[in-house]
């Protein structure tokens, strides 16, 4: 059975998101880099990149930027964008030789998409070991807690993007995840489902792939993660 995120990430999914752009996105490449010490020249891997929104914020910060994902699609609309070094890969099974970036990021909730805990877990470990020892990971992360209590207070169906989609989301039984269902115009129905894992959580596995997180962050802004914040940002240092 095919995966949910091998079909949604298209340009249906683009026309979801117009709102996330390039002044957003770098907001949160110069927020990674002031944690990090960022400085020109530094190779950085964009895991999950999708359209290159990030890559080309890193990149004008003077990165030697890379991107990887999973969907042809995103990926030629970021060569379109003029992104620079692109490859095509499961963010599981990187092609990226171990200990070869000075910073690996993973944006956008680009994580928690798989079937069981023990993928997410190897998934991040592979991301963190792309990073050199004394290198940088940067995770951005959904706030589990804001999503559980903004599905929990009974969202109605919306219409977003361009207004050609609707969207409903509910969790799922056991709330360990939240799942979001997209329906078009013409009737195609796409779904993502994310797994809801807390702060204390992603900090764990980041522990065991060997991190650990020096900054935390609840927003673009910089502002500290507190239990209502909208994101989960960590920033950390490979030992």
């Amino acid at each position: 059975m095919t995966e949910w995120f091998a079909q949604w990430f298209n340009e249906d999914y683009l026309e979801l998101y117009p709102h996330r752009d390039e002044a957003e996105a770098d907001r949160l490449a110069r927020l990674v880099a002031a944690a990090t010490g960022l400085a020109p020249g530094w190779r950085v891997l964009d895991v999950a990149c999708g359209a290159g929104r990030h890559a080309r914020a890193f990149a004008a910060l003077g990165a030697r930027c890379t991107g990887v994902d999973l969907s042809a699609t995103l990926l030629h609309r970021a060569r379109e964008a003029g992104t620079g070094a692109l490859v095509r890969a499961d963010l599981r099974r990187l092609p990226v030789r171990p200990g070869a970036m000075d910073l690996t990021v993973n944006l956008f909730t680009s994580f928690g998409y798989f079937a069981d805990d023990a993928e997410h877990e190897a998934a991040l470990a592979e991301m963190v070991g792309t990073v050199r020892p004394g290198g940088w990971f940067a995770l951005d992360f959904l706030n589990a807690a804001s999503v559980r209590a903004m599905v929990q207070a009974g969202e109605a169906p919306r219409d977003a993007g361009t207004g050609r989609h609707q969207v409903q989301r509910a969790l799922s039984p056991d709330g360990r995840h939240v799942e979001k269902v997209i329906t078009t115009d013409d009737g195609r129905r796409f779904l993502e489902r994310v797994r809801l894992f807390s702060p204390a959580e992603l900090e764990s596995m980041l522990g065991a792939a060997g991190l650990a997180v020096h900054a935390r962050y609840g927003d673009y802004a910089g502002d500290a993660l507190q239990a209502g914040s909208p994101r989960v940002i960590l920033v950390g240092r490979r030992g």
